[in-house]
């Protein structure tokens, strides 16, 4: 390679380095601002954590607090001023309020439960738990009918959900002087493959309580069950 060549490589290489330099002078902020932005938002997300980890421990700590208290009245009382910031955690709150509350004041403990099963703000999950509540709490002040007309609109839906829903409608068909419905809900209920063991449980010592037969196949056709007298067979 001649003088020549090498002082031309020598040149451009030295062009290219001030270009670089140039380039870095110019747009090297937006590399830092990235970073920056990358560190801050991954101490950012670690900081919220922690704040969730805080205020989840603070309201479980104000819950055991509040249950602590010596009557049910007082417990339930506790539990309504507790400061529900996390979502989710008011509905929490107002079922395990209503339930404490069921012990002193059942009409109104159905009141407040019926109130959270009709807010479409409620959560589903919460909205069903709420009204299965409600109709199964005794001295409720709610009607046979209204209880029927209730559980009626959950028994049509599916999973635990629907059975337990058949469960209550059992209790109040055994209720209202209709033992035969009764025992013929219980048995689909035992025979469900969805029923949970303290379910079937439950099913198994009413059907006894009536006298029933733990090894009769329920009929296929009883109202708001869809198994088959097969399935419930085998």
């Amino acid at each position: 390679m001649s003088d020549t060549d090498s002082f031309i490589d020598e040149v451009t290489e030295e062009v290219r380095r001030d270009r670089l330099y140039a380039t870095f002078r110019r747009y090297g902020w937006i590399a830092v601002l990235a970073i920056l932005l990358l560190v801050g938002g991954a101490a950012w997300n670690e900081w919220r954590k922690a704040q969730t980890r805080a205020e989840a421990q603070a309201l479980g700590d104000s819950i055991l607090a509040a249950l602590e208290a010596e009557d049910r009245a007082a417990r339930a009382a506790a539990l309504g001023e507790i400061d529900a910031a996390r979502p989710g955690a008011e509905t929490v709150l107002a079922l395990l309020a209503a339930g404490e509350q069921s012990g002193v004041d059942p009409a109104d403990a159905a009141a407040r439960l019926l109130a959270l099963a009709d807010d479409p703000a409620t959560p589903a999950v919460y909205r069903d738990i709420a009204l299965l509540k409600a109709v199964a709490m005794t001295d409720s002040g709610l009607s046979p009918e209204d209880r029927r007309a209730r559980l009626d609109g959950m028994a049509p839906g599916g999973g635990l959900v629907r059975l337990l829903a058949e469960e209550q409608l059992a209790l109040l068909e055994v209720e209202t002087g209709q033992p035969q419905a009764a025992l013929e809900r219980l048995q689909q209920i035992r025979q469900s493959a969805e029923a949970s063991p303290g379910l079937r449980r439950r099913a198994s010592q009413v059907i006894v309580a009536l006298g029933g037969d733990l090894e009769a196949v329920p009929g296929a056709d009883t109202p708001g069950m869809e198994e088959t007298g097969a399935e419930a067979g085998n």
